[in-house]
């Protein structure tokens, strides 16, 4: 009788470790969902900083930019941005005024780098982001 309740104290324990951790998992899971982009808020490229619209300008000529970092590619490791693969986003420096660095704003636009599929603005260095509609 001692040896039965043992076990299933046991084995209701283990049945608890892996409920938690499925609840869990999902939670992390859902957590790190990206949000696809026909949800994620929009911003009007009039509504754009004075400094963004020229950014934004800039990119659709193909540049030239003001910053060395301009054009790198963005990982999107902070998972705000639609999931694509390696190297479809870039992004670009939006000038801060009285900024000593390069601040944080930045427009970062994903497919071609001239004629870019989506663009997208942050004023908080990737926390959120907004699409660029024209």
């Amino acid at each position: 009788m001692l040896r039965a309740a043992t076990v299933r104290r046991k084995n209701s324990g283990l049945a608890c470790i892996f409920l938690v951790a499925a609840l869990f998992g999902t939670t992390l899971v859902h957590a790190r969902r990206p949000l696809p982009a026909d949800i994620l808020p929009t911003v009007s490229v009039a509504e754009l900083p004075r400094q963004g619209r020229e950014t934004y300008q800039l990119i659709q000529q193909g540049g030239p930019f003001p910053y060395g970092k301009d054009g790198v590619v963005f990982g999107n490791r902070e998972r705000q941005l639609p999931l694509q693969r390696w190297g479809y986003y870039h992004e670009y420096t939006v000038k801060t005024p009285y900024s000593r660095d390069r601040g944080a704003r930045r427009i970062v636009c994903g497919g071609a780098l001239q004629v870019p599929d989506a663009c997208y603005y942050t004023g908080d260095h990737y926390a959120s982001f907004r699409r660029i509609v024209e």
